[in-house]
């Protein structure tokens, strides 16, 4: 049986919101958003070819009617080494000495971006992506955790964007965007913290549960001068319902917001064949309590699933980009970036972070596109390198210097896309 357009999308969204646990990643956010800006390691805020899929809703006026499509292959290499032996101390809670690697290494990430020029001072632009987010599965009951034989979870966020943009004057624009957020997460070998917890029966091992939110984007972009151009976009919270089957778990009964973010960026054309663009990323963690309360206080582990609950004790997240657009020939252009940001995870915070361990904060991009035909038609390519990276602190719950926990990772994304 033929399937209609709308049965295909239907069919793409499916494929999205199964294939969605990570992607190479600014804390959980996605470094870039389509194979263009992947290629260029996120940098792009000032450059309207970046804004299609889940960019700067201000730049799509300066581009044609087009679809974008893309699929990556993900592979995060995560792991975690205790050194120390238990105490064995009543009231302390001792970590099983030894090196674990996470399995399940390997995703498909797929992306998807239509824009239709409606008007020489208009378009409206729909896009379908994932924001990264966290998944270990580590072969090992890591919290002695007697109902599981291994250890993590699985957080997936997919993204629908639809923007409109307006140019206002000469070569400046605004946009706006209207975001619908599904988010899914499930969790397992967690079940040894239920005395700690304020709904032990909603801690661990219930499956996957989702939930639905909404949020708002706005961006601006002009050209200043003469090939140089200022981007600049925000986007707000993403209030969400809870998940109620992990309201044990997660602080306020199971909440788990997108944060807010803003970036700035500016895009100057040094030749008529070169681009170099700079930008400046804020991710405001601390909009959300399941990712920021820390995992102890000075009074000790706040229960879990509680407003003040223990969390992931992550910091707001800065990272600044620096890429190049080349266009090599009337076919190829070619394309780098350099990615680097703060360590959002303090060394106090490691042992929930075994469970999500994003502490790759350095990435280098590559990417390149082939023109097909005269009609707008191309290839894309890119590939990004998370730099390995570690934090190493103490086990909180042990006897004070008995037992180190180091969390690492790194990561390799390979992208192909369309452009048509």
């Amino acid at each position: 049986m033929k399937k209609s357009g709308f049965g295909k999308l239907l069919i793409f969204i499916y494929l999205l919101t199964i294939s969605l646990p990570g992607m190479a990643t600014d804390g959980y956010f996605s470094l870039g958003y389509g194979t263009i800006n992947k290629g260029l390691a996120g940098a792009g805020t000032g450059f309207y070819q970046t804004s299609l899929i889940g960019g700067n809703p201000a730049g799509n006026v300066f581009n044609t009617s087009q679809w974008n499509v893309g699929v990556a292959l993900f592979n995060p290499n995560r792991k975690y080494t205790v050194t120390g032996n238990p105490s064995m101390v009543p009231g302390t809670f001792g970590l099983t000495p030894g090196t674990i690697e996470s399995d399940s290494k390997y995703f498909v990430m797929p992306s998807l971006g239509k824009n239709w020029k409606l008007n020489d001072k208009n378009a409206l632009t729909f896009s379908l992506y994932g924001n990264g987010g966290m998944n270990t599965n580590y072969p090992t009951a890591t919290f002695h955790d007697p109902s599981s034989t291994s250890t993590g979870v699985n957080l997936a966020q997919m993204f629908l964007d639809v923007a409109w943009s307006h140019k206002i004057a000469g070569k400046h624009s605004i946009g706006i965007s209207g975001l619908l957020c599904y988010q899914y997460f499930s969790a397992k070998g967690l079940a040894s913290f239920a005395t700690m917890s304020s709904n032990p029966t909603m801690l661990s091992g219930k499956g996957t549960d989702n939930t639905m939110g909404a949020g708002f984007k706005i961006g601006y972009l002009g050209e200043l001068f003469n090939g140089f151009w200022l981007g600049a976009k925000y986007q707000s919270k993403i209030y969400s319902g809870a998940f109620k089957d992990y309201a044990g778990l997660f602080a306020e009964k199971g909440k788990f917001e997108v944060p807010s973010n803003w970036s700035v960026g500016v895009a100057y054309n040094l030749t008529s064949k070169l681009v170099v663009m700079a930008d400046v990323k804020q991710i405001n963690y601390t909009n959300s309590k399941a990712v920021s309360n820390p995992m102890m206080t000075a009074t000790g582990l706040n229960p879990l699933g509680t407003d003040n609950g223990a969390g992931f004790g992550w910091k707001d997240y800065t990272v600044y980009k620096l890429a190049f657009d080349y266009t090599a020939s009337n076919t190829w252009t070619l394309r780098a970036g350099y990615s680097f940001g703060n360590q959002q995870i303090p060394v106090s915070e490691v042992m929930f972070n075994i469970l999500a361990p994003a502490v790759t904060n350095n990435h280098i991009a590559l990417g390149c596109s082939k023109k097909l035909n005269d009609k707008g038609t191309a290839l894309n390519f890119s590939f990004n390198y998370a730099l390995n990276n570690s934090v190493t602190g103490p086990n909180p719950m042990e006897v004070p210097g008995q037992q180190k926990i180091k969390i690492e990772m790194n990561q390799l994304e390979f992208e192909v896309g369309l452009s048509f």
